[in-house]
């Protein structure tokens, strides 16, 4: 018979940890930083008996009350400009599209669902403003064509992983770590 605290950890089971840790950040129940070191903590244990510290004092999360949560989601602007800011849950994978206008999505207050989200761009004469956490490693995989592609700030250090993929024509798209790298010329 195998001690469930010595068992190694899957994804899942640090996935399961980090959905308690965004849910308990979005509701107020941890600060930032709290949540930031407890999602370091929990990518990083071997173990589940790891994992039952970092999560002991917060409430569970059963799938019925599970937060919006999903596995995919879009975000669109077509003739109009959207933005989206503030506490909100992203997905793992996430398509932003705009088409004749402008998407600013901050992902920087943003509670992310795992170490790893896609963000799949498509903008057809539009301009999409990505920002992402100070700490994010940003995998940039956008195709160009007719169209300015920026990703500013070099890769991050132990933070989420963002990769971005997809296609931009006759439009902008700009990924930056801070409102003035957003280079809005």
């Amino acid at each position: 018979m195998t001690d469930d605290a010595a068992l190694r950890a899957a994804d899942s089971d640090r996935d399961r940890v980090a959905a308690v840790l965004g849910e308990a950040l979005a509701t107020g129940r941890l600060t930032s930083v709290e949540h930031a070191d407890r999602l370091d903590a929990a990518y990083s244990a071997k173990t589940v008996g790891e994992l039952a510290p970092i999560i002991h004092d917060l409430p569970d999360i059963s799938t019925a009350s599970r937060p919006a949560l999903v596995d995919q989601q879009t975000v669109r602007a077509v003739f109009s400009k959207v933005i989206r800011k503030g506490r909100w849950v992203a997905s793992r994978h996430t398509t932003l599209s705009a088409t004749y206008g402008a998407l600013i999505v901050d992902l920087s207050d943003a509670v992310l669902p795992g170490r790893e989200i896609t963000l799949t761009v498509n903008a057809y004469a539009a301009k999409l403003i990505i920002r992402v956490p100070d700490d994010a490693e940003v995998i940039d995989e956008v195709a160009a064509l007719f169209a300015k592609r920026q990703v500013s700030g070099g890769a991050g250090s132990g933070g989420p992983v963002i990769r971005v993929v997809g296609r931009v024509t006759f439009g902008k798209v700009v990924v930056a770590r801070g409102v003035t790298d957003w280079n809005l010329a």
